[in-house]
């Protein structure tokens, strides 16, 4: 027969163990903790009970209603005196009912983000139940339906069903998003930099079946062919959200970004400003443009530019390159012209009234990338080859030329693959004398916090709007991600952690609430200092959150 068993440690806590009786001596089954409070007592005799009634225990039937047991925190030996306070002899401390659980909650996680929330100025939206939808989309993104059950784990008392799809078309009509870009630009402004911003574009996809106006079927880097939107982000240089845009699904990525600049200039009335995209965004069209409007571009070029861009190179040193080398040259804005001039072995430094046809260029090479370049080349090549020896049937790979039936190995499209090993090209409008080309090199490569921005949006907040299918509904979605974005990114700011690592460290802090003599009493959690240095990390340099 197993009983549970209270006993004092060294320490002065209460231990609470499972214990039974074998052969006349006591066996310790299992131990279940120490309790230092009645609080955590309570925890561990409930947990201690519900291991005793497992449906595996055997269980005589005697007739008998069963009477809530009572529990204490055991008291120090030899504290036994005359006349107890409660008028009985030689019984040790008053007992008392044995407290019952009514309910836990991980209070400390909501009033964290609920403080990173109000220290970015987003209560001046005024829509507690908006805070609660964008703090639930944090800790865990589900629908709408079940974000109630989020709230009250967390220990907020949930809006109803309908008062937070209300709140879904308040975000849209009501413009919670200009709000929450200002605010969010205020931030940047005022703790870091934004004349230079990063963006990017990607694509969420629906399961559905038919398109209409907004989800269209588009080129999709995952090779899907479900109707999707394109998403484009601006950040601040560190990855903190300034500016979100939703398109159709069939939309070119190099026909998003003016729209956003032009939107981020007319909210912001900003004129000078770097933008830093990839090579998808490379368009004569979006460099003139963004030229035109006085503001300066970093984008990636194309390798298959790097032939005529460093004709003058391959004349005077062939395909010699030395590792971290940086070439700072020029680049035609369209097609071709004669503005490097192959005959000077000198570089011409760019001038934008001396060529006014061209852009800046400046190539990098890089030992690591032109290793990385052979070992996917030779992959290639060796594929093509056995095409052509027709040792494989599949779809025409790359470096092969079909003729008929005729299969050849393109070598002249592999040597000028080779040339090109290792190096990665840079297009600016900012002339040598503001910027060096390792400087625009650097600028460049902070895009990794652009695509680290929609990596936590696809997969920690779970951005993609599988629940909503109208455009109303869909861009309230993105308002709500685009705010969760700007939490976790000042929560992993403060703590220098992910998003996902302080999920895990302070969701399991659960608050305790009581029943004890008829009264329910909350009981907060035990902190270690590890955790308390990361709370504090988040809330001190905030003002109070706002309560329920």
């Amino acid at each position: 027969m197993a009983w549970i068993r209270r006993v004092r440690t060294a320490s002065g806590a209460t231990a609470v163990q499972i214990a039974e009786s074998v052969g006349g001596r006591r066996r310790i089954v299992a131990h279940l903790g120490s309790a230092r409070t009645e609080a955590e007592l309570g925890l561990l005799v409930s947990r201690a009970r519900e291991l005793l009634a497992d449906p595996g225990q055997g269980e005589l039937e005697l007739g008998v209603e069963p009477v809530a047991a009572r529990a204490r925190l055991v008291g120090p030996a030899g504290d036994a005196a005359l006349f107890d306070l409660d008028g009985s002899v030689g019984r040790g401390p008053a007992a008392v009912a044995a407290p019952r659980v009514v309910s836990t909650a991980s209070r400390v996680l909501y009033e964290v983000l609920a403080s990173v929330f109000t220290s970015l100025g987003f209560d001046a939206v005024g829509d507690r139940v908006f805070r609660d939808l964008v703090i639930a989309r944090i800790v865990e993104p589900t629908s709408i339906r079940d974000t109630g059950r989020v709230l009250t784990d967390l220990g907020c008392k949930p809006a109803s069903e309908k008062t937070m799809r209300r709140t879904l078309t308040r975000a849209h009509t009501g413009e919670y998003r200009d709000q929450i870009a200002k605010l969010c630009f205020a931030h940047a402004s005022g703790s870091g930099d934004v004349s230079l911003c990063l963006y990017d574009v990607t694509t969420l996809y629906f399961e559905a079946d038919k398109e209409d106006d907004l989800r269209r079927v588009g080129y999709s880097k995952e090779r899907r062919v479900d109707p999707q939107i394109v998403v484009g982000l601006l950040v601040d240089r560190y990855g903190f959200p300034l500016e979100i845009g939703c398109f159709e699904g069939n939309k070119a990525e190099t026909l998003t970004l003016l729209p956003i600049i032009r939107q981020f200039q007319d909210r912001h009335q900003i004129e000078g400003m770097v933008i830093v995209a990839d090579a998808g965004m490379l368009s004569a069209t979006n460099l003139r443009e963004l030229d035109d409007a006085g503001l300066g571009f970093i984008v990636g070029s194309r390798t298959t530019k790097a032939p005529i861009d460093l004709e003058s190179h391959y004349r005077w040193h062939g395909t010699y390159f030395t590792d971290g080398q940086l070439i700072d040259t020029i680049t035609p804005r369209t097609g071709a012209n004669r503005d490097n001039d192959p005959a000077l072995k000198a570089e011409p430094v760019w001038n934008p009234r001396t060529h006014p046809s061209s852009w800046r260029a400046v190539w990098a090479y890089s030992a690591t990338r032109a290793a990385r370049d052979n070992k996917t080349l030779n992959a290639q090549e060796a594929k093509a080859r056995a095409v052509v020896a027709g040792e494989k049937t599949p779809r025409t790979p790359r470096f092969v030329t079909v003729k008929g039936d005729a299969r050849t190995l393109d070598e002249a499209s592999l040597a000028r693959a080779r040339k090109l090993v290792g190096l990665k090209g840079y297009v600016t409008n900012i002339g040598h004398q503001v910027m060096n080309p390792s400087e625009v090199t650097s600028n460049y490569h902070d895009l990794w916090h652009v695509e680290q921005s929609f990596r936590m949006s696809k997969t920690d907040l779970a951005a993609r709007p599988m629940f909503h299918h109208t455009k109303d509904a869909i861009e309230a979605h993105l308002t709500i991600v685009f705010t969760a974005l700007a939490v976790t990114r000042e929560v992993q700011t403060r703590t220098g952690l992910a998003i996902r690592n302080v999920l895990r460290q302070l969701r399991p802090l659960r608050s305790a609430t009581l029943a004890i003599n008829n009264a329910t009493h909350t009981f907060p959690p035990q902190i270690n200092p590890d955790r308390q240095t990361n709370i504090d990390a988040l809330t001190t340099s905030a003002p109070q959150a706002l309560t329920e």
